[in-house]
């Protein structure tokens, strides 16, 4: 990916596939003399006013046909999405029509755009941080409301804003440390040890605070994988079908009758979570069943959660004590089909917290769900969005923490002034990587290429 900015890029911004609009966006310096070329008009167009026009193709002029009738709008830079000169071109929807429309635009002298290269010039231009820009991308991809809040927030600023807070009182600080270094016999002269660990514990603890949050945030971001397991006709793929709010799985009365896994992406509050019903787990001579057991295993292993389903309405047996102690924390034990006559207590399952279920009435069921919010994330609810959601911000906040947390040893340990701004630099080197403000080349592609083109 090039850094360079003194070109017009082009590209399409709708989703791949028909729409009743489809848009064209070009931005750079010859973005309103391209639009112009492509529906042949010589008066300008106005800032933020809609223009009706039709695209034409590039034959002769006295031979020219319409391609396609569009509204174009023109965003003057600075005040664009990009800093530069950005006009969208807003036409029928179709893929071949937006397809000629983007060929004509480079006949005329665009190029076409790499992935999130309109993003990356808002970055470049001094529009957005590089945490606002992570955050587009977040908000493009979000499948649940809470990612989306979350995604929305750190576009808005408000982790940008709690970081620039933190670095600017490190500069304060900073700054009284370098003016004492001209006083080497009177130690620390502008700012007193005390108050300089105060400042410092203070910062300190607003990192901490981020750092708890962002992995709360992660799983938020990045979602989970849940699996439910159990023996045979327990209740497994019922309640996978109650939790996905489909008939995705296979129901009968017969056991075995799910023989492989089944995944099903999930909103359990706001945690976008990869569901897995496997095989019951017993011991079975049939080829095809054993292989859904070894799988059934296989996922419990790298599963996040667990969900075990118990029947409720048969005697628990050792082989269910067996499945419940083998499955890894966290993990959630279900008594399933408790509409029927309930033939066991939970104080057979010793150390267990139950949860009765039944998917037929649905009791239970908003009960499992905090408890699955609760086992993945430590809370009992996500309502108050994560500051964090990113793992390279969480691990530039765990940086600047531990260098932090190195100053303030060294001032109880009596450290001079440059140890201490060594450690001072190190965090706000950090925080600064955090927003972009010091940022490598090779990061900045790595961050865009994983944009969506015309983003």
């Amino acid at each position: 990916m090039a850094f360079a900015v003194t070109d017009t890029i082009v590209a399409v911004a709708t989703p791949p596939g028909r729409g009743g609009i489809g848009v064209v966006r070009l931005s750079g310096p010859d973005a309103t003399a391209i639009a112009s070329a492509l529906v042949g008009r010589d008066e300008p167009f106005l800032p933020r006013h809609a223009t009706f026009a039709r695209i034409v193709g590039r034959e002769p002029a006295a031979a020219r046909r319409p391609v396609d009738q569009v509204v174009i709008t023109w965003f003057q830079g600075p005040h664009s999405y990009t800093g530069d000169d950005v006009v969208e071109i807003s036409g029928h929807g179709s893929p071949v029509l937006l397809q000629r429309v983007v060929e004509l635009a480079m006949h005329a002298g665009a190029r076409l755009a790499e992935p999130g290269e309109f993003t990356l010039r808002a970055y470049l231009n001094g529009r957005i941080d590089l945490v606002q820009a992570e955050a587009v991308a977040d908000l493009v991809d979000a499948v649940t409301p809470l990612q989306a809040r979350a995604a929305m927030d750190q576009l808005e600023g408000t982790l940008t804003t709690a970081i620039g807070r933190m670095d600017a009182a490190l500069f304060d600080l900073a700054a009284r440390l370098e003016a004492s270094l001209d006083f080497p016999e009177e130690g620390f002269h502008f700012v007193t040890r005390d108050d300089a660990r105060v400042d410092i514990a203070r910062i300190h603890r607003e990192l901490v605070t981020l750092a708890r949050e962002g992995r709360v945030g992660r799983v938020l971001r990045e979602g989970r994988l849940v699996v439910i397991v159990g023996r045979p006709n327990a209740g497994k793929s019922s309640l996978f079908n109650a939790l996905a709010g489909a008939a995705r799985a296979i129901v009968t009365a017969v056991p075995g009758t799910t023989r492989d896994v089944l995944t099903e992406r999930v909103d359990v509050g706001g945690i976008p979570v990869t569901l897995v019903d496997t095989a019951g787990l017993r011991d079975t001579t049939d080829a095809i069943e054993v292989e859904g057991v070894e799988r059934a295993y296989q996922a419990r292993r790298v599963a996040a959660l667990t969900i075990v389903v118990v029947d409720g309405n048969q005697p628990i047996a050792e082989a269910d004590r067996r499945i419940v102690a083998e499955s890894p924390a966290p993990r959630i034990v279900v008594s399933s089909k408790t509409d029927l006559p309930h033939v066991w207590t939970a104080a057979e399952l010793k150390g267990e917290d139950v949860i009765e279920l039944s998917v037929k009435t649905g009791a239970g069921l908003n009960v499992l769900r905090e408890r699955m919010v609760g086992g993945l994330t430590d809370r009992e609810t996500l309502r108050d969005v994560p500051s964090i959601s990113n793992v390279r911000h969480l691990d530039l906040v765990n940086r600047a923490s531990d260098s932090l947390q190195a100053a303030m040893y060294g001032i109880d340990a009596g450290a001079t002034e440059e140890l201490i701004l060594t450690d001072l630099g190190a965090a706000r080197r950090a925080l600064e990587e955090l927003t972009g403000r010091r940022t490598p080349e090779d990061l900045l592609r790595h961050i865009f290429e994983r944009f969506c083109i015309g983003k």
